[in-house]
């Protein structure tokens, strides 16, 4: 029986997994590194399809990429099998890496808590085209379900056929699924995150998983191709599909790519797998506050699934009080860079500078960042979730002080000026990078509202929908040649700060943004 409008769960694992500073100083955390897990999943007994590398640059500039809602889907839009790598690519793939005594570091094309890249992708198509290029004679892909292996940039099949029919009826006929000739997966695995962050893992699922979503959903868009994030699906269908041992590894969303007039044909029959794979650890610590999490939010029938589809609550902000800043955008020409050679570069950020960064470029990457985001649980692209609370530090053009986002008028509100350096470290985990960034970003939803409307799997939705704007921040920084990094928090300390205008909400995430000081 589905657990999903039984609101105490979400209450209860957001409250027990909050940070504070009584409760990091009285459960200290200590890292097995003899026991870090493998940041792989590997299908020792499955061979390997090698995807294509050599990709043809979209010439898209990140900043037009990023901002733009949503394609239209109408028109065929069928990707070959060398897009379907380039999306994977630019979405999970080993980026570059950097060898030192202890080993080798891999980079991930997306932001990930503590390195750690627990979400997992997983390919369910119809038969994709080779490569697009004239008198060419290139292999496609099979229709089959497939499993994204980043380590050898390849993908190991799991099932062969055409499954997406399973995806339309797990998803209640969402029209963009029945239309796709391709959906990936995102999945979400405990352990690999849970080793470093326990409990409060099931957070990062939504985090990690949106700065991925954030990137796909850019190169969709510059590769001409309509994409849309669905979070609304029968768990169980999903997971069945994969084969997932779900004490280990979920569904967390799905994501439609492309678009063809014709609907999938019956799905042929799915049976267990029961494929091993290769251990990512000697032993594992089950954290059973994040499974119960899941397995409240999860939904049990495609009626379930059709009633937390759309319908956004109304999250209308008070009228300003405070003095007003418009967003400025550049007068002189915007940084042209095309989203591959931005994601290509992309990192996180280990040391802010404290050198100002200009009203200009906070206003460019705000702008971008929120024009909207194509997700079943939006009704349209300028409707949102997420509340964006500023601690501004150093910015030419703006006083330093707090301040309240306005999505609709595209404004900053001054809810108190002053230094907030210090605070702002403090609330960042009393860490150094959001004291020294030029600008903190804080992401705060009203919660109540959320879980009234889509029960508990709003918040899934609302940690989704965060780290796909946050993604969205990293991308549009990086654009500008200025540094961003993802951090947590001291939860009832950053509403407090915030407060009176945030009382009732909670915090969700957490962006800072400046310049590096390590940059060449």
């Amino acid at each position: 029986m589905s657990q999903n409008n039984h609101l105490d769960a979400a209450w209860q694992y957001h409250s027990g997994t909050k940070h504070s500073q009584v409760s990091v100083r009285m459960n200290p955390h200590f890292l097995d590194w003899e026991n870090k897990p493998l940041l792989f999943k590997i299908y020792p007994t499955l061979e390997v399809l090698r995807l294509p590398k050599d990709f043809h640059e979209t010439r898209r500039a990140a900043l037009d990429a990023i901002a733009t809602p949503g394609r239209p889907a109408s028109a065929e839009a069928i990707p070959n099998l060398e897009t379907l790598a380039q999306l994977l690519f630019f979405s999970a793939g080993v980026v570059r890496s950097k060898k030192h005594e202890q080993g080798e570091t891999f980079f991930r094309a997306a932001a990930c808590t503590g390195a750690l890249y627990e979400i997992e992708l997983y390919v369910v198509c119809t038969d994709l085209p080779g490569e697009s290029v004239p008198g060419a004679n290139a292999p496609g892909l099979a229709a089959g379900v497939y499993h994204f292996g980043v380590a050898e940039f390849g993908l190991r099949l799991l099932r062969s056929g055409d499954f997406r029919q399973t995806l339309v009826e797990a998803t209640a006929s969402d029209p963009s699924i029945a239309h796709a000739p391709v959906s990936i997966i995102c999945t979400g695995t405990y352990w690999r995150n849970a080793w470093k962050y326990r409990s409060r893992t099931y957070r990062h699922f939504g985090w990690d998983n949106g700065t991925i979503l954030a990137n796909l959903l850019a190169i969709s868009e510059a590769s001409k191709l309509p994409a849309k994030i669905v979070t609304g699906f029968v768990d169980s269908q999903v997971n069945e599909l994969l084969s997932l041992d779900t004490k280990r590894e979920v569904a967390f969303s799905l994501v439609s790519i492309g678009h063809q007039h014709a609907t999938p044909p019956s799905p042929p029959k799915i049976s267990p797998l029961n494929l091993p794979i290769v251990a990512y650890s000697k032993e594992e610590v089950d954290y059973p506050a994040m499974r119960k999490m899941h397995e409240a939010s999860s939904l049990d029938s495609a009626s379930e699934v059709a009633t937390v589809r759309g319908k956004t609550p109304s999250i209308d902000a008070p009228p300003p009080k405070g003095t007003v800043t418009s967003l400025q955008l550049p007068n002189d020409s915007i940084p042209e860079d095309s989203i591959e050679k931005v994601i290509s570069r992309r990192g996180s950020t280990r040391q802010f500078s404290r050198e100002s960064i200009t009203l200009p470029q906070l206003s460019l990457m705000l702008d971008r960042a929120t024009r909207g985001v194509p997700a079943d649980f939006l009704d349209s692209f300028g409707s949102h979730l997420n509340d964006l609370y500023l601690i501004v530090n150093n910015v030419d053009g703006l006083a330093a002080g707090a301040y309240f986002y306005h999505w609709k008028t595209r404004s900053l509100e001054l809810l108190k000026p002053g230094d907030f350096r210090d605070k702002a470290g403090f609330l960042g985990l009393e860490q150094q990078l959001p004291a020294d960034a030029a600008v903190d970003v804080f992401f705060l939803a009203d919660l109540k509202k959320i879980l009234e409307r889509y029960g508990n799997r709003g918040y899934r939705a609302a940690q989704l929908e965060a780290g796909i704007l946050g993604g969205k921040l990293y991308l549009a920084a990086y654009a500008q040649r200025l540094g961003a990094s993802g951090l947590t928090f001291y939860d009832d300390d950053v509403v407090n700060f915030f407060s009176p205008h945030a009382r009732g909400k909670s915090a969700i995430f957490l962006v800072a943004l400046g310049r590096s000081a390590l940059r060449k």
